[in-house]
């Protein structure tokens, strides 16, 4: 049995193919060819603990306290963390936050401010 793919839209797995050479989405009634089915890059979406999205720049309040390595001390629940940068990589965040510096987060430790 074949995989079909997610919808594109609503990214749904519950995608069937209509026997007509078109996919079909029965959550968002979104339609797309059988032919390509290979969908372009799509940007990746980072989301917070809550589910919203992340964009660079935002600020985010940290959930938990958070031990950092090395003996350096812990990040405080509810250190607010100002303009982070998302990146690609083991963590998701990159900061700098007043007192600990420069370091990097991983996006299920905060919640957007």
């Amino acid at each position: 049995m074949s995989a079909l793919p997610p919808c594109p839209q609503c990214s749904s797995t519950l995608t069937y193919e209509d026997g007509t050479g078109q996919y079909v989405c029965p959550e968002c009634a979104h339609e797309w060819p059988v032919a390509g089915d290979a969908p372009a890059e799509t940007a990746r979406v980072w989301r917070d603990a809550s589910g919203n999205v992340l964009q660079d720049g935002d600020t985010v309040v940290v959930i938990k306290d958070l031990k950092l390595k090395g003996g350096g001390g812990v990040v405080k629940q509810g250190t607010k963390v100002k303009n982070i940068r998302l990146v690609d990589g083991d963590h998701d965040i990159d900061c700098k936050i007043d007192g600990f510096g420069q370091m990097g987060l991983k996006t299920e430790f905060v919640r957007k401010a």
